[in-house]
């Protein structure tokens, strides 16, 4: 009885160190989608779109596109919840259920695609709840990981300035922050939780 418990516990603590990986994931869940999406529409460019084009009625199997958000959703929930997990006070909690509330308008994104009346407003709302959620679980966080948020931040008021060609880059640079945040969580926390 006590080595089945023993057993139990071993598996759950291996599949929660895994669940550290899932945000990473689920970013690149999303750009097989847009890759497989940009396949299928020849016609999309980086510089003159937006990724959520690839997602609109006027798109070649729109379908691909919006079905890669809503299927890369419950990677960001999984990966929401092990930082919940983790937690050392209520700052972090609190900013990791901002990226798992977060996690729903990633789908919602995929639901109301480019071109419906609540798109811009789902997209919005992703952002905002996923770097609200980072800034506030990173700066309540002690050592590398508040420093990383620090670059993170930068990055994010520096891109306000930057003049870019098209939607498509800034919601590109936006995403690369999001995986560049997860790269630091895999960093600087799988290290102090093993």
């Amino acid at each position: 009885m006590i080595r089945k418990i023993k057993g139990k516990i071993r598996i759950q603590k291996i599949c929660s160190q895994q669940m550290i990986y899932f945000g990473l994931v689920g970013s690149l869940v999303y750009w097989s989608f847009v890759l497989w999406s940009i396949a299928m529409n020849p016609w999309f460019s980086f510089w003159n779109n937006a990724l959520s084009d690839l997602g609109a009625e006027k798109a070649n199997d729109p379908w691909i596109y919006n079905i890669g958000l809503i299927i890369a959703s419950p990677f960001v929930i999984v990966f929401s919840y092990y930082l919940i997990s983790i937690s050392e006070n209520k700052m972090q909690a609190g900013g990791s259920l901002y990226m798992g509330i977060s996690a729903i308008f990633l789908a919602l994104i995929g639901v109301f695609h480019g071109g419906t009346r609540y798109h811009s407003l789902v997209t919005k709302c992703f952002f905002i709840q996923f770097f609200l959620g980072a800034i506030i679980f990173g700066m309540s966080t002690i050592g590398c990981m508040r420093i990383a948020t620090l670059v993170i931040i930068i990055l994010m008021v520096l891109g306000v300035f930057v003049v870019w060609p098209s939607v498509a880059m800034v919601e590109t640079y936006y995403i690369s922050l999001i995986m560049l945040f997860n790269i630091f969580v895999i960093m600087f926390l799988s290290k102090m939780n093993e």
